[in-house]
């Protein structure tokens, strides 16, 4: 393979999406939706995707880049004079987890209505068959994870031959995730000269590897590198008393605004949000151990407006694009300070301000410190007590607290799974979607609704509120967390 070649740098100011070559029903549909200029990454990467070249694109989270490659992949196929043909996509984008591959069709989707394409997205998790129907009936473009298209494949369901143009977005996160190996025996299977997108924070290790083996001579655009820290982003950490964090949290939760609170833990999630809302706040969760419809409602829930403040283990850490998030709280800190940039690029996105909160105990502050400054970020460091004027100046506005009972969740992955689904692929040929690396998994129920661990019933809102204590340690809103644990990332 050539030589990456560089970009030139190209600024956006002044660009539109004409300029760069983007067709005019698609600048049409793209002023409805209220885009109207390029982001840098846009414009840096659109003149090479629509000549068609291979391009690598770098861009920090937030960046713009899922409207990059779309409108890349619209514009190539809209050209193209090939039809859709059953069970044949002319164009593949490859996500690693459901929600963002659900985040990309919707951009997706009204842009190609506009030119009379068909989408259509594949993920586990959830029943097989509409997606199989759905193949059948033929696509334009398809946007799925790696572990559920490999099942279509493999039983002949889905075939990659006809493949035009084909995407890798958060292709360090697949990394991360362990779905590298099949990604390559599915690229393996789109022809030889197709034309390759791939987009990645970094080009550690297997990333690097698929660029130089699916990659000819592609052109490198690095627009603000993904682990880079935002400007607009102010960095502050909470020194609390063990015992005294989770009041804290909740005057930060009730203001007014859009909150993202992470834990470490599945079960810690679940936890703090019964313990939010038994507090009054308007809170859902959004983990690996709630079924896609669950999750897809949550998120929905955060997104409308219906609640407020989304409780979330790092599955939301990339891929979640909710507008208007101005507050990240780092309810427990993440092990690596990647995972601490990427769950704080759920605020200050697309040009707009915001604030990352991380809440630090007694025990806490070594660890703390080692994560910030191998993020590169200078946090304001702050002790405080419930009731600090700080907190409101970090979450202002009227705090509101309408305290309501919390009914049994439900859909979590101790219901039964519908009729022939089966859980993301990993390479080791598991059905579970994979865990970040170094992750240990935290109870997964098995089909039969029968834990391995932690597999008993769900607590009710009160016992919940009674029975869990603030601990002290690293992972305190996070069950049986240790300091530097590595569980339950997803």
């Amino acid at each position: 393979m050539a030589a990456r070649r560089p970009s030139q740098t190209i600024s956006s100011d002044s660009l539109t999406f004409a300029d760069l070559g983007v067709p005019d029903t698609l600048n049409r549909a793209l002023a409805a939706a209220g885009v109207d200029r390029p982001f840098p990454i846009q414009a840096a990467t659109l003149p090479d995707a629509l000549a068609g070249r291979d391009v690598l694109g770098r861009g920090r989270t937030g960046s713009g880049k899922t409207y990059a490659f779309v409108l890349a992949v619209l514009t190539r196929l809209a050209a193209s004079r090939t039809s859709r043909r059953a069970g044949r996509p002319r164009a593949l984008i490859l996500a690693p987890t459901r929600e963002l591959a659900t985040q990309i069709d919707s951009v997706m989707a009204p842009l190609a209505q506009a030119l009379s394409l068909r989408t259509m997205t594949v993920f586990g998790g959830v029943a097989a068959r509409p997606q199989i129907a759905g193949l059948r009936a033929g696509v334009d473009i398809l946007v799925a994870c790696p572990g559920r298209l490999a099942d279509h494949v493999e039983t002949g369901h889905a075939h990659l031959d006809a493949v035009e143009i084909t995407v890798l977005d958060e292709a360090d996160h697949m990394a991360d995730l362990g779905f590298l190996p099949t990604v390559r025996r599915l690229l393996d299977q789109t022809p030889r000269g197709g034309q390759r997108l791939l987009f990645s924070a970094t080009l550690d290790a297997g990333v690097d590897v698929l660029v130089r083996r699916f990659l000819t001579d592609p052109v490198v655009h690095s627009v603000d590198s993904t682990l880079s820290p935002v400007a607009a982003m102010a960095h502050h950490v909470l020194h609390v008393n063990a015992d005294e964090r989770f009041a804290v949290l909740v005057e930060l939760t009730a203001a007014p605004g859009r909150t993202v609170v992470f834990t470490r833990t599945k079960r810690g999630a679940k936890t703090l949000t019964r313990r939010l809302v038994a507090a009054g706040v308007t809170a859902v969760e959004l983990h690996g151990n709630l079924a896609q419809a669950a999750r897809t409602r949550n998120l929905q829930a955060f997104s409308d407006g219906a609640a407020q403040t989304l409780v979330a283990t790092d599955i939301a850490a990339r891929g979640i694009h909710v507008d208007d998030v101005t507050l990240v709280v780092h309810a427990d800190p993440p092990v690596e300070h990647k995972a601490y940039l990427h769950r704080s690029g759920r605020t200050a996105r697309a040009g707009a301000a915001g604030t990352v909160v991380t809440l630090m105990t007694d025990g806490q502050v070594p660890e703390v410190r080692e994560l910030t400054r191998k993020a590169g970020i200078k946090a304001t460091t702050t002790r405080l007590r419930p009731g600090d004027a700080l907190l409101r100046e970090l979450a202002p506005g009227e705090r509101t607290l309408v305290p309501q009972p919390v009914p049994r969740a439900a859909g979590t992955r101790r219901e039964t799974q519908p009729t022939g689904t089966r859980r993301e692929a990993q390479p080791t040929g598991t059905r579970r979607e994979a865990q970040p690396t170094g992750t240990r998994h935290e109870a997964q129920p098995t089909q039969g609704g029968r834990g391995r661990r932690g597999g008993g019933k769900s607590t009710p809102a009160a016992s919940t509120t009674r029975s869990a204590p603030a601990r002290s340690g690293a992972a305190a809103f996070s069950a049986r967390a240790r300091p530097g644990a590595r569980r339950g990332g997803r």
